[in-house]
């Protein structure tokens, strides 16, 4: 085995660009789908992990909310794993059939939670000057949650931002 440590002796300095300064066109975004196919996106600094994680290790627990798929470990903390795209209002929910899922680890404050998703697509820096506010069309379940809409194409409905501070305190939990 050949170690490369050229990188040791090179005259350029490496880029230490603050991803969490919105030192681009706006904040950095982390968009995903939900199983329906509708696409939202989370502020990244709200979300500290993004992980796939077997159903086998999702424990499930009786008589709690619907959202919720179980608690789970992560990195010593039991936290609650949720379906995202439920608790938004989609009738689609995540495939439990599957072996994993991916979830996102959310956290503000003390609330850490795991949102189940269909499909994290990428990092992207959006403006938020150019969001527009929710649509009147969009769910009622939906509405409180939205921050705005990103317009896409004619052909789709738009990206929309989702406030994970109000999907956090939601008292919908408790239901």
């Amino acid at each position: 085995m050949v170690l490369n440590l050229d990188f040791l002796t090179s005259d350029t300095a490496p880029d230490t660009t603050d991803v969490t300064a919105g030192s681009r066109d706006g904040e950095l975004c982390l968009r995903f789908d939900v199983p329906s196919g509708n696409e939202f996106a989370l502020i990244a600094s709200g979300v500290r992990e993004v992980m796939s994680v077997y159903f086998d290790r999702i424990t499930p627990i009786p008589n709690a909310s619907p959202f919720f798929l179980g608690t789970y470990n992560w990195r010593g903390q039991v936290i609650w794993v949720a379906d995202l795209g439920q608790f938004l209002g989609d009738r689609v929910l995540v495939n439990t059939n599957q072996n994993e899922v991916s979830v996102l680890i959310v956290e503000e404050q003390e609330l850490v939670m795991g949102f189940a998703v269909h499909t994290v697509a990428n990092t992207e820096w959006l403006d938020l000057s150019q969001m527009l506010p929710p649509d009147r069309d969009l769910p009622v379940a939906m509405r409180n949650f939205v921050k705005g809409v990103y317009p896409t194409t004619a052909a789709t409905p738009g990206l929309k931002l989702l406030d994970r501070v109000a999907i956090l305190r939601s008292s919908q939990w408790t239901i």
